[in-house]
Parts: C-alpha cells; sequence; structure tokens
C-alpha cells in the first residue's frame, strides 16, 4: 500500500521528470542519449545502490543535489515495477540535465537509444576507447578546413557585387557575417583550456 508520502514522493518525481521534458532541445551530445556514457553512469549507479559512478558527470557543487535525487530514486522505486521505472527515470534525466547545464545548456532530457549523435562526438567517444585520437583530430580538420574553403568563396564571389545594388550589398554582408562569424567561432574553440592559458 502506497503512503501518502509515498505518493507525493512519486507526484514530485513525476513533477521534476516533466519540467525538463518540457524545456526547448537541447545541444546534440552522446551525453543525453539513453546508451550515452552519462546515462550508462547512471544505470551503473542504480543498479549497485551506489551512486558514485554518476557523480564524476556533474561539477562539484552540483553533487549534494545528484546525491538528494539519487536517494529519492531508491526510495521510491522499492514501491512497484512502475514506480521503480518513474524513479530511474527522474534520476536519469536528473543526472543528464545537470549534467548539460554544466556546459550551459539549461534543460536535457535522455533521448531515445540509437538517438543522432554528431560525429564528431561520436568520433570523441571512440578516441577515448581506442585511445587514438587522430582519426578525430584529421575529421575535425578536414572538416574545419571544408567550412571555411565554403563561406570564403561565397563571401568572396559576393564581394565582388557588393556596390552595384542594395541587394548585392545585402548579399555580400550575409556571406560576409557568416563567414567572420565561423572564423571566430574556430579562433575560440581553438583557445588552449584557461587551465593552460599563461596569466
Amino acid at each position: 500500500m502506497i503512503t501518502k508520502l509515498s505518493r507525493f514522493g512519486i507526484a514530485a518525481v513525476a513533477v521534476s521528470a516533466g519540467v525538463c521534458l518540457l524545456g526547448l532541445p537541447a545541444a546534440r551530445s552522446s551525453g543525453d542519449i539513453a546508451d550515452g556514457p552519462v546515462v550508462t553512469a547512471a544505470k551503473t549507479a542504480l543498479e549497485k545502490g551506489d551512486v558514485t559512478p554518476a557523480l564524476k558527470w556533474v561539477k562539484k557543487d552540483r553533487e549534494v543535489g545528484i546525491r538528494e535525487a539519487f536517494q529519492k530514486t531508491l526510495a521510491v522505486r522499492k514501491l512497484g515495477p512502475e514506480a521503480k521505472e518513474l524513479a530511474d527515470n527522474y534520476f536519469l534525466n536528473t543526472l543528464v540535465r545537470i549534467h548539460r547545464a554544466g556546459s550551459g545548456v539549461t534543460c536535457a532530457e535522455q533521448k531515445p537509444s540509437g538517438a543522432e549523435v554528431e560525429a564528431a562526438v561520436a568520433k570523441a567517444d571512440e578516441a577515448l576507447i581506442s585511445g587514438d585520437v587522430q582519426p578525430l583530430a584529421k575529421a575535425l580538420a578536414d572538416g574545419i578546413a571544408d567550412g571555411i574553403r565554403k563561406r570564403f568563396e561565397r563571401a568572396h564571389a559576393a564581394k565582388e557585387d557588393a556596390d552595384s545594388n542594395a541587394d548585392a550589398g545585402r548579399k555580400y554582408v550575409e556571406a560576409y557575417v557568416e563567414f567572420i562569424g565561423y572564423i571566430e567561432r574556430v579562433a575560440y574553440a581553438a583557445k588552449p583550456p584557461a587551465s593552460e592559458r599563461k596569466q
């Protein structure tokens, strides 16, 4: 028999899980799919009854929240198969959401197993498994070079007629902004980590 407190706990779990599902789509990441490393760690933690495997995916200042969510999950999942499924999904989504929030994404829910993952992210996971980063580095370098080349060619071609009329000028400005914006993003991403920069 489910007590009033237990019913309250289940309702809270359902609401908490639903809040994330109503959020805006998050940036794609292997961490937010059902067979990704974050969810795998959460499932391992639940199987062991030990939150430790999941903690590495959240920043230290969010650890208390994950521990609390884990304890609530353990309590609710004892109430039966349906409660267990609901509680487990709550914990998986909570871990993914807090992990992604550390990357600047306000809300991210678990995506179905096999969901499309950005090729570069998939290659990054493969590199960590194989111990060989070269295929990842080459794929990224080739993709960036191709992206620069295409944007440059579009901007350079549009520049020739930029002063002939307003429409042509706007076409050039659009291509220019896209080209420069891409260069800025690449240059920013290529900066060394803050921990390696000279003070």
